[in-house]
């Protein structure tokens, strides 16, 4: 399964870049994510809960950065396995243009396949759910990189944001904090 889409986000090349290297910022981004360890240099060890059709699982799995190009362009690459579910892996080349008024052209290729019990499920629920995974991710990378797009839709802050009330985006906080 193979897709690709594009997004402009509200940040300078080098805060996206930054950005997408935070295990912090990956785990909120991942759907279903509930664990995120590691570094961009040794890869990140992840747990991932999803249902796929009528399949649950919780992956256990492994997302390695390579191909880095400092801001312009990296590939993440993940695999995990999901018990008697099966197996999924892919990857993501993601390339970071400066449009100009410190808007970022995020574009991503992604590949996925999957194996086992899930592979059984047929490639037309196999492939909506990837392509609902890699837009779910860039959507969340997005909201996590600006804050959300209406300010009143976030959730409350903790900590020291708390007491502002809404919840800024990793760039908003970065930049204020």
């Amino acid at each position: 399964m193979h897709m690709s889409d594009t997004r402009e986000i509200n940040a300078p090349r080098e805060v996206v870049w930054a950005a997408i290297l935070d295990p912090e910022v990956l785990k909120q981004c991942v759907p279903g994510c509930t664990e995120m360890t590691g570094s961009p240099e040794e890869g990140f060890e992840a747990t991932v809960v999803q249902k796929v059709g009528p399949v649950k699982a919780t992956f256990q799995g492994k997302v390695t950065l390579s191909n880095l190009n400092e801001p312009e362009s990296l590939t993440l690459s993940g695999d995990g396995k999901g018990g008697a579910a099966g197996f999924a892996k892919g990857g993501a080349d993601v390339t970071l243009t400066e449009k100009g008024d410190g808007i970022t052209v995020l574009h991503y290729e992604v590949e996925a396949k999957v194996g086992g019990k899930l592979a059984q499920l047929g490639s037309r629920i196999i492939d909506g759910f990837a392509k609902k995974m890699a837009d779910q991710f860039f959507t969340n990378f997005q909201e996590a990189v600006e804050g959300p797009a209406d300010p009143d839709d976030a959730p409350e802050a903790e900590g020291d944001a708390g007491a502002e009330g809404k919840k800024k985006g990793w760039f908003k906080r970065m930049v204020s904090g």
